[in-house]
């Protein structure tokens, strides 16, 4: 039985779900307590999952004051490893895929360097990994791709022929990386894999699985900011990230930090993009300095004093600074999370960052909770894979 198979949820039965989903074993008191449901009305939610294969109901009793009071009750929980989802980060180079189970955890991964960016060439390099990981994982039922671009999305998702497979994203992809234009990706993976494909903008993904399985777990108000290539942001309230319709397009490029920041080929004079993505940095320190330099590199020369790397570095870490306190003081989020391959900036200039916090915040307000995780492209690409799992297993919710 694929994970297209399994019958549509009801808004009820997956918020049942995605409490076992991300919080199993859990007991049936303690779901009912979280969602304010009756043990009747539990127990009728339940019944379908549980035949349907999605739900099973552990062996050892969980220990509750109101399990003790009476009958033990046994926890529900998801059989990770009954399903395997496979999830896709394609950047400009490389194409990044991981396996994972139904709780979200990479059991497999490889890495493939990507020589052309026509997009039935690029999707007859993902069949070829799929079939190798279906090879390995004979129970893979869907795959995720991340790409960092724009969905035009349609009700939908791709499922094998390019037929909807229920409620998600499809449609087509325009990406300034790849150089595509209203390409219907999801379409084109799926006539060859037979699989339902969900496509999704990467950053969009990377914090869905943040907000489900990471750093945002449990919490209403959630914001991510990444640094990398671009500069992404995304917040979740309500367990939900927040879409508009320009959210794919990123807003990076004129969020402006400073009028008199530095002015790059990537975005306007002191934006974010032009502040904070990597080839923005690269780009002002060889400017500067007339030298080539890696990422990595420039982290270490400005960590070790050398002047003009140092300097550029500074003005990134005040200018991050005054973007935590924006998010903080407009968004009001419980956690902001600095996500990607940039964010090995704090690490260097982590005291220009607080100050800056503290500048652009009421002296009275609180600390804001931040968090930090360099993000790998498995991250991205296991993102792209918990997608395929809300979409294809669970359904989008009703909004």
């Amino acid at each position: 039985m694929s994970a297209a198979s399994w019958a549509p949820l009801t808004p009820a039965e997956r918020a049942v779900a995605i409490e076992v989903l991300t919080h199993g074993p859990i007991s049936r008191t303690e779901i009912a307590r979280r969602l304010d449901l009756s043990a009747g009305s539990l127990t009728r939610l339940t019944k379908p999952l549980i035949e349907s294969g999605l739900l099973i109901e552990g062996p050892a009793p969980v220990t509750t004051a109101a399990a003790r009071q009476g009958r033990p009750s046994q926890p529900l929980d998801i059989v990770a490893d009954s399903r395997y989802f496979a999830g896709f980060k394609i950047t400009a180079d490389a194409v990044y895929g991981v396996v994972t189970t139904l709780k979200s955890d990479i059991v497999a991964d490889r890495t493939v360097p990507l020589h052309t960016h026509d997009p039935d060439q690029v999707a007859d390099l993902l069949h070829t990994m799929t079939e190798e990981f279906t090879a390995a994982f004979p129970r893979l039922s869907g795959i995720g791709v991340g790409v960092g671009g724009h969905l035009d999305s349609r009700a939908g998702d791709s499922g094998a022929g390019g037929t909807p497979a229920g409620g998600g994203r499809a449609g087509t992809v325009s990406s300034p990386f790849l150089g595509w234009r209203s390409v219907p990706f999801a379409d084109l993976l799926a006539q060859r894999t037979g699989l339902p494909v969900v496509v999704e903008n990467d950053v969009a993904a990377l914090i869905e699985a943040e907000a489900w399985f990471g750093a945002g777990r449990g919490l209403d108000r959630f914001a991510v900011l990444t640094i990398g290539a671009g500069i992404g942001y995304g917040l979740v309230i309500g367990g939900q990230l927040v879409r508009t319709p320009e959210s794919d397009h990123g807003i990076g490029p004129r969020w402006i930090v400073s009028q008199n920041g530095p002015l790059t080929p990537d975005g306007d004079r002191g934006s974010v993009v032009s502040f904070l993505a990597i080839p923005s940095i690269r780009y002002q320190v060889r400017a500067a300095t007339g030298r080539d330099h890696t990422y990595d590199e420039i982290l270490a020369l400005a960590a070790a004093g050398d002047p003009m790397p140092a300097r550029v570095l500074d003005e990134a870490a005040r200018a991050l600074g005054t973007v935590v306190a924006q998010i903080a003081n407009f968004a009001m989020p419980q956690k902001i999370l600095l996500a990607g391959e940039g964010v090995g900036l704090v690490d260097v200039a982590g005291p220009a960052i607080e100050e800056a916090i503290r500048a652009n915040r009421d002296p009275f307000a609180a600390p804001v909770p931040l968090e930090t995780k360099i993000s790998d492209f498995n991250d991205w690409a296991r993102g792209a894979a918990v997608l395929a799992i809300q979409i294809l297993v669970l359904g989008r919710p009703e909004v």
